[in-house]
């Protein structure tokens, strides 16, 4: 397979932009053990399709409360995927979002944005993965 000089330049904006996010992350609230919270985010009513994210900050589970309590906030759950290496959180996808990578942000570029089935398929090639039309349904605090 031939590479296109478009996904080239988009793959390596994303690891940079990987990279930033790594570097920024707030690591002080994090655990390596139980997770502090897990998120379900629906991503369109149209297709049911729902997907779950491990929050390990505090700032990250607030964020998450704010939104689920209807409040302005950050809406877009951005994180790096982690292909072929199923969490069990995320079951039944066989990928989960790295939660050390986890950030919500207001705008995202388009080559992250797709459905959970999109990532399941490799359609979205990208390393992060940011669905803009999810929306928080539940948070499972532990």
């Amino acid at each position: 397979m031939r590479s296109h000089p478009r996904v080239a330049g988009v793959i390596a904006a994303a690891a940079v932009l990987t990279s930033f996010l790594v570097a920024c992350g707030d690591d002080s609230g994090g655990s390596d053990s139980a997770p502090r919270a897990i998120a379900t985010f629906q991503v369109t009513e149209e297709h049911g399709e729902t997907y779950k994210i491990e929050l390990i900050t505090d700032e990250l589970i607030e964020n998450a409360r704010r939104l689920l309590d209807g409040d302005e906030a950050p809406s877009i759950p951005v994180g790096v995927v982690v292909r072929d290496d199923p969490s069990g959180i995320n079951a039944p996808w066989t990928w989960h979002i790295d939660p050390q990578t986890v950030e919500f942000a207001d705008v995202t570029t388009e080559v992250c944005d797709g459905l959970p089935s999109d990532v399941e398929k490799d359609i979205i090639t990208s390393p992060l993965y940011c669905p803009w039309a999810a929306k928080l349904t539940a948070l499972e605090e532990g």
